[in-house]
């Protein structure tokens, strides 16, 4: 039964991407799924994942003329500074060192918005609390997806998959350092959502 946590939060992510915003990164970005919607757009997309089998997945699904996919480990790659409007990570932060933010921050071009959709590891009562809540909830969305879909099977890619390491509160410690005025939620699917617009 395909529910996809990281779909799930395209609609609210897409919302930050800013106005004139031309240029974009998407961070570990899959199957390309959501690096394909800002392309729709008319942005420059820049998306990159080191996964032979999901960057192939990426660009047999085709998409707009905008997105360009690149196999490529992060820490081994050029980021100009000062160039991107938007940066997003979708699930991806976890498998990376947290001081990652840093080097996106200064990719960023005034005005320009760094948007994670992460993953933690629960630490805390509400953090378990939280994650009890998700489970009935993920399994009528999942029933949904499949009832949407009529059992059709899903096209499965292999991915690596990591536990994340990052608590919520050592992620927190590390934005109020990193990246002043952040924004960040807890948000339902076992994911946090954090913003960062630079001046």
């Amino acid at each position: 039964m395909p529910f996809d946590h990281n779909d799930h939060y395209h609609r609210p992510l897409l919302r930050r991407v800013p106005p004139g915003a031309r240029r974009a990164l998407d961070v570990g970005c899959g199957t390309g799924r959501f690096a394909r919607a800002p392309a729709r757009r008319g942005l420059e997309v820049d998306a990159v994942d080191q996964n032979k089998a999901v960057l192939a997945a990426a660009r047999a699904a085709g998409g707009p003329a905008g997105i360009h996919y690149r196999r490529s480990d992060l820490a081994e790659l050029h980021l100009p500074p000062g160039h991107y409007d938007v940066i997003s990570c979708l699930a991806s932060l976890h498998h990376l060192p947290l001081d990652t933010l840093a080097r996106l921050r200064e990719a960023l071009a005034p005005g320009g918005v760094l948007v994670v959709l992460g993953c933690y590891r629960e630490a805390t009562v509400r953090d378990r609390l939280v994650s009890l809540a998700a489970v009935p909830v993920n399994a009528l969305c999942r029933l949904a997806v499949h009832l949407r879909e009529r059992g059709a099977p899903p096209a499965v890619v292999p991915a690596p998959v990591m536990w994340p390491r990052t608590t919520l509160a050592e992620v927190r410690a590390y934005a109020a350092r990193e990246l002043p005025g952040y924004a960040l939620r807890q948000l339902l699917f076992w994911r946090y959502l954090l913003v960062w617009r630079r001046d």
